[in-house]
């Protein structure tokens, strides 16, 4: 397949809303990179994008809805393995490569074990007065203002 540059797309076209895998590229005029922002983070996709410019490239690439960007260069990104490569929205699920790649293979599971007995009787409903006051200065020393630096 050859190449392909399409021009004056309507913007339900499945060129501009669906992801394309081809040497393709389409362009539309718009009156400046607010609306340009706007027309690309209007699709569903957001696998990668390239974004040229030399005053406002990255603050666009910042902006625009992808899991991968590349500022003055065409998929830069893909040839760096050290960088997560993945897409947003129905781009992807997840990431490869890098430590957030790696981060994709684990899962995080939070385990809260009780090592004091007397802090037992604190998180039950039939506290005493006393075990109440005592209650109450603990939060206070744990989670209340810092007096000291």
């Amino acid at each position: 397949m050859q190449p392909t540059i399409l021009v004056d797309v309507p913007e339900d076209s499945p060129a501009v809303q669906e992801e394309t895998f081809g040497p393709t590229m389409t362009v539309a005029k718009v009156r400046d990179m607010h609306e340009a922002v706007e027309l690309t983070n209007a699709t569903a996709y957001g696998l990668g994008n390239t974004v040229f410019g030399r005053r406002h490239g990255m603050a666009v690439a910042e902006r625009v809805r992808s899991g991968m960007s590349a500022v003055n260069g065409v998929i830069s990104f893909a040839g760096i393995p050290a960088l997560p490569f993945g897409g947003v929205g129905g781009s992807g699920f997840g990431r490869i490569h890098g430590p957030d790649g790696l981060k994709e293979f684990t899962f995080a599971k939070a385990i809260a074990r009780q090592r004091f007995r007397p802090m037992l009787a604190l998180t039950t409903f039939d506290r005493t007065e006393r075990t109440d006051r005592l209650f109450a200065r603990v939060i206070g020393l744990l989670h209340g203002p810092r007096t000291w630096r």
